[in-house]
């Protein structure tokens, strides 16, 4: 793959039901967000993370780049789902070069697909807490035909991957870039259309993370089997478009039914961390993602686990040039572009 000589990329966040691009520009002045727009998907053109209509998606995508003007075709994207493993495991000690040499060794131990059929990364953490002769590292594995699906859809949009990011990396990537004076334990989590990204970090870095396939479709798909009407349909009752067509008091028990069926996954998963052996309380939970703005869910789920809930700020710490973005509007989906914004503070080369 042949990369520019600049490191400048854009991100891509490529959801199941919308397309995410943003353009950040690292000045002397800091960083500056110069273009940002979302677009939706047709229903089932993205299912569980597999590309099922290449061609549509990769219009999609050049439309957007077309309504922002964007001239740069550098981009970083992410994935996420059951094709991905994250594993922190404790290997002995050695060198980066080392470790880059025995990695496949140690990834067979871990990783429950073929090794000829996974991208395998991994990031030295540091020394083990347990045993000065161990250390700690975080081993990533891909599916490499969904990798490859992702490199062939940005190439039929005319664009060059230059870095596939993980979910729940690039959430972190935006976490210590606004908050931070953050300190502790804090639970990031991201709940798109279909899927949940749950990543608790510690001293800024990944203590325990799991990917879960529920989301606000759920909601989506309860009303339209309920009430015997189209998903479109569904999809406008949810979002008060077609108040007339189902009882309000109806809606209200779906959407409390499915939040709190989410707010119990993530307290399963809270305390499936603490029975690891963590020693410290988780002291606040960032929620991003569409469905994270569900009305009633950060409250609920403030209440489900007993800790601050709030939501994540992706535009907190960045100038936004007011000439190509409506701030208001960046202000109220805020949530939804976690993702997107922490692809694009990555550069040309990144590891």
């Amino acid at each position: 793959m042949v990369f520019a000589k600049k490191d400048h990329l854009i991100g891509v966040d490529i959801g199941s039901r919308a397309i995410k691009l943003s353009e950040v520009q690292q000045t002397k002045k800091g960083r500056i967000l110069e273009k940002f727009g979302m677009a939706n998907l047709p229903q089932n053109a993205i299912v569980e993370g597999r590309i099922k209509e290449p061609a549509a998606v990769a219009d999609i995508i050049k439309g957007l780049i077309s309504d922002l003007k964007v001239s740069e075709q550098n981009v970083a994207t992410s994935v996420a789902g059951y094709s991905v493993i994250i594993k922190r495991i404790t290997v002995g000690k050695m060198t980066d070069e080392e470790l880059h040499e025995n990695i496949q060794y140690e990834a067979e131990q871990y990783i429950p697909f073929d090794l000829d059929d996974v991208n395998i990364d991994f990031h030295i953490i540091g020394e083990s807490e347990l045993n000065p002769n161990q250390m700690n590292v975080m081993l990533v594995a891909a599916k490499t035909e969904i990798i490859n699906e992702y490199v062939s859809l940005l190439d039929m949009a005319s664009l060059n991957p230059c870095v596939i990011d993980i979910d729940v990396f690039a959430l972190e990537r935006v976490f210590e870039e606004n908050y931070l004076n953050e300190e502790g334990t804090v639970g990031l989590i991201d709940i798109g259309a279909n899927k949940m990204n749950i990543n608790i970090v510690k001293g800024y870095m990944s203590a325990f993370t799991r990917d879960v396939n529920i989301g606000g479709e759920q909601i989506t798909r309860e009303i339209a089997s309920r009430f015997d009407c189209s998903f479109e349909e569904a999809e406008a009752v949810k979002l008060g478009q077609d108040k007339d067509k189902v009882p309000e008091e109806d809606i209200r028990e779906i959407v409390y039914s499915i939040i709190s069926s989410w707010g119990a996954e993530i307290r399963r998963a809270i305390d499936f961390y603490y029975s690891t052996g963590s020693d410290e309380d988780i002291g606040r939970i960032m929620l991003s993602g569409g469905a994270a703005q569900t009305e009633g869910f950060s409250e609920l789920l403030s209440a489900e686990t007993s800790i601050d809930v709030q939501m994540c700020n992706p535009f907190m710490n960045v100038k936004v040039n007011e000439k190509n973005n409506d701030v208001d509007y960046l202000q109220r989906i805020a949530p939804q572009a976690a993702i997107c914004m922490g692809l694009a503070s990555r550069r040309v080369d990144d590891k």
